[in-house]
């Protein structure tokens, strides 16, 4: 008689951890901004607030330092962005515009110095 062979059974605690990784609430930038700016009224308490709002007070802490850091680059001009593609792809038309124009000015410019000494030669 041949036996099934079964695989092998996770440990019960990895299982937990991949069980809560998959669970774990996701925030969004408005949720964390809500939740940083209600701790920094101070009607409760941090641990308070963690507690209503399910998230340990180090991720609080992250969070708030976080949107502290941005305040103050923002507040110190600091302010790069990503483009999108649309604004990548209409500068780089703009850029191969602005250089044909380059090399028809150019052109122009060396043809009216040939025509300025009538010899026509470069005069190397």
């Amino acid at each position: 008689m041949r036996q099934k062979q079964r695989p092998e059974k996770e440990p019960a605690e990895t299982v937990v951890k991949e069980i809560r990784r998959a669970t774990r609430k996701h925030y969004s930038a408005e949720e964390k901004i809500r939740i940083v700016l209600e701790g920094l009224r101070g009607e409760d308490s941090i641990a308070e607030l963690c507690r209503r709002e399910g998230i340990p007070p180090n991720v609080y802490c992250r969070w708030s330092k976080d949107f502290l850091e941005a305040g103050k680059k923002r507040l110190a001009g600091d302010t790069a962005r990503e483009a999108t593609s649309d604004e990548v792809r209409g500068l780089r038309r703009e850029a191969a515009a602005l250089k044909e124009v380059v090399a028809d000015l150019t052109l122009e410019n060396r043809l009216l110095k040939k025509s300025m000494r009538g010899d026509g030669e470069d005069g190397a």
